[in-house]
């Protein structure tokens, strides 16, 4: 019992560890948008709806694009747990290339969707400053995806610290370029949004730059140098990124694309019930930062235990992992029950507000514990390589159950917001049910995993494409 319970204590030390950084990433990352929009505020409603409007076109498909980058997690820390560090820098090889072949056509279709605000009904004072801006902000895709790209290479091998650090010399970037860009200071001219735009493209370039130039010297220090062999292109390692990526993207396009709908639908209720909504909405994504970023690190801890051929520490990191997030958002349904109307009041002293949002933020109280499993199950899943449960369960969890039921409830009962944030509710503890009896299921069964094959196993070489 003594061995087991240091055992406990050394995972949780070595789960912490890896989750904090990861969390304050995450926390940076959601940093970013909110220093555009408090930075375009004073230049009125039509930019701050420019800029959100802008984004949210932006940043639903980019960031299903990134999802391709996820299998990095599984790749490169089962490489890693394997003490295989030649193997780890082949997957960050082909991450960057999966990054350069997928920027062409997500820019393209990009551009091509911010010349069509106008036919979709958007008033003119927004459509036209949301192209502009949109267009802008294409053009930061490619270091976006590298960025990415090398972050799953860094998580994969345990850097994490690094990645925070860059988060804060990208805000701190970010918030001085909006400063002289959007205001013309210091000699610059006065750009508006799309100095906002300017400015988020160069704390990319910085974030690429700086982790690419983390991995490098991490992988000086240890004396594997990162390019003194670099890969060339691998149609079979690519296709195996791919497989395990897809499905993962599948799952946050799945995800973010019922939350958008929700938000949709609402906008066709009351402009009370859509502020009240966004509001509730915001505090939701905030909680969520946290188990997203412990969802990495038991991905991490997972893989590195399944690398080193050890189920039994596999399963203690997914344990710990869930652990470590639905204790977290136990305390955000503590916050949302017992404060919600001095939550609510930090955005708005509307009455009308104030009347309707203390009840979805109970409502969004009763969904943070499952929304927590969910979130770290799927990471711990993705240690082990399975990432098509999660898609699968997010389509049936939000698409087959939860929206049909919200809009019921919402437009046919007539229960309006709530009904719809009910079947939100629903989905969210299908999926949790699911996956962490999918967890169980399958870390039961991690002592065979190279038999049936759940440990993702490189695959030959097939350099340039030949």
């Amino acid at each position: 019992m003594g061995a087991e319970q240091a055992n406990w204590k050394r995972e949780l030390r070595s789960m912490v560890a890896l989750a904090v950084p990861v969390v304050l990433s995450e926390f940076g990352w959601m940093a970013q948008g909110v220093v555009d929009t408090i930075m375009v505020g004073r230049l009125g409603p039509a930019a701050i709806g420019a800029v959100a409007l802008g984004n949210a076109v932006y940043y639903t498909p980019s960031v299903s694009v990134m999802g391709l980058l996820l299998g990095l997690d599984t790749l490169v820390a089962q490489a890693y747990g394997r003490k295989d560090h030649d193997e780890c820098h082949r997957w960050l090889a082909q991450g960057v290339y999966l990054a350069c072949f997928v920027t062409i056509p997500i820019m393209l279709l990009i551009a091509l969707a911010s010349f069509g605000f106008t036919r979709i009904g958007i008033t003119p004072q927004v459509a036209a400053p949301t192209g502009g801006y949109l267009r802008l902000l294409d053009l930061g895709t490619l270091p976006l995806l590298l960025y990415a790209a090398t972050r799953r290479y860094l998580q994969g091998v345990g850097e994490v610290r690094v990645i925070t650090l860059t988060y804060v010399f990208a805000n701190l970037l970010n918030w001085f370029g909006d400063w002289v860009l959007i205001y013309g200071k210091l000699g610059a001219p006065a750009l508006g949004i799309n100095g906002s735009a300017i400015s988020t493209d160069a704390s990319r370039v910085l974030m690429a730059a700086m982790l690419l130039g983390f991995a490098w010297r991490y992988e000086r220090r240890r004396g594997h140098p990162l390019f003194r062999h670099w890969a060339g292109p691998a149609v079979a390692r690519l296709q195996a990124l791919v497989r395990l990526g897809a499905p993962a993207a599948g799952q946050i396009i799945l995800e973010v694309g019922a939350w958008n709908l929700a938000t949709v639908s609402v906008g066709w209720l009351t402009p009370v019930a859509l502020a009240t909504h966004t509001i509730a909405l915001n505090y939701a994504s905030m909680s969520y930062m946290a188990p997203l970023g412990v969802s990495a690190a038991a991905a991490i801890g997972v893989g590195h235990a399944i690398g080193a051929g050890d189920p039994a520490r596999a399963r203690r990191a997914g344990w710990l992992g869930i652990g470590l997030g639905v204790s977290f958002m136990l305390l955000a349904a503590l916050a949302f029950l017992l404060a919600p109307v001095p939550l609510i009041a930090l955005y708005t002293r509307d009455p009308r507000v104030l009347a309707v949002g203390p009840r979805l933020l109970w409502i969004a109280a009763a969904f943070q514990i499952f929304d927590g499993i969910q979130t770290v199950s799927t990471g711990a899943l993705r240690g082990l390589g399975e990432t098509r449960v999660p898609m699968f369960a997010n389509l049936v969890g939000y698409w087959v159950l939860g929206l049909p039921l919200g809009l019921a409830l919402c437009f046919w009962l007539g229960w309006g917001i709530y009904g719809l944030w009910i079947g939100l509710t629903l989905a969210l503890v299908v999926i949790a049910v699911t996956l962490i009896f999918r967890w169980r299921r399958d870390s039961a069964r991690s002592a065979l995993a190279v038999d049936n094959g759940l440990i993702v196993e490189a695959p030959a070489e097939n350099s340039y494409f030949s």
